[in-house]
């Protein structure tokens, strides 16, 4: 896993977007489908760290929406997208 601020940011996009090719419950895809759209602009963008961090707490509030999505995949992918904000944001609260 990477450890980098860009690094971090496309892991999470990576973990968002691979959720849209899994069957999962259509008010999941709802949050996650935002979520993705959120940190497709967060990996391609070059942005300030306020930016990130605002954009960053926008992904976690949106995945704090997703209860079950109904497939094992997707939870796990969730689950990991969850653990990069939080790298995320420690990342960002400790430059």
């Amino acid at each position: 896993m990477p450890d980098d601020l860009d690094g971090l940011l496309s892991e999470l996009h990576a973990e968002l977007e691979a959720t849209a090719e899994l069957p999962i419950a259509p008010r999941a895809n709802l949050w996650l489908g935002e979520a993705e759209a959120v940190a497709a602009d967060l990996a391609s963008d070059d942005i300030d760290d306020d930016v990130v961090a605002r954009r960053v707490a926008h992904v976690r509030r949106l995945l704090g929406n997703v209860e079950a999505t109904e497939n094992a995949e997707a939870d796990a992918r969730v689950a990991d997208a969850r653990n990069l904000v939080e790298r995320i944001e420690k990342r960002i609260a400790d430059s």
